[in-house]
C-alpha cells in the first residue's frame, strides 16, 4: 500500500477481492474500522489490509464467516487474546478433522474407482 490510506478499489485489488466484498464484511462486522474522508468515501489502513489477508487465510482453511463473527464477537466482549485464540484452535481442530474425513471418504472413493476400471478391463480384454 501506498502512503498510510488507501482506497478500496486499491485494497481490493491488492487482496484480488471485490470491492463488494469487502463492503459486505464491514456490513457484517468482520471489519470495523474503517474510516471515511469527505463524501463519504471508505479509506482504509494498513491494519485493514492485515485484517483482510486474515479473513482470507482462514476461509481458504474452511472458516465460515458465522465462525469468524463468532470471534470477533468474542474479541469485542473478552478483550482477550488468549480466549479468542484458544477458540480459535479449537474451530481449526475440528475443520482438521473434518478434513481428515473426507480425505477419508476420498481414498476409499479412489480405490473403488480402480477396482471398477479393473473389472471392466478385465471384461473388454476376454
Amino acid at each position: 500500500m501506498n502512503g498510510e490510506f488507501t482506497s478500496i478499489g486499491e485494497l481490493a485489488r491488492i487482496l484480488d477481492m471485490s470491492q463488494r466484498t469487502i463492503r459486505y464484511y464491514e456490513e457484517i462486522g468482520l471489519l470495523n474500522s474503517i474510516k471515511r474522508v469527505e463524501g463519504g468515501r471508505r479509506i482504509y489502513t494498513e491494519a485493514d489490509l492485515r485484517r483482510l489477508k486474515l479473513i482470507k487465510r482462514l476461509k481458504i482453511m474452511g472458516m465460515t464467516l458465522s465462525e469468524m463473527q463468532e470471534l470477533e464477537a468474542m474479541w469485542t466482549y473478552e478483550k482477550s487474546n488468549e480466549k479468542v485464540l484458544k477458540r480459535l484452535l479449537e474451530l481449526l481442530g475440528n475443520h482438521l478433522k473434518r478434513l481428515d474425513e473426507r480425505i477419508a471418504d476420498l481414498d476409499i472413493l479412489r480405490h473403488e474407482i480402480k477396482e471398477y476400471q479393473e473389472r471392466i478391463l478385465a471384461k473388454i480384454e476376454k
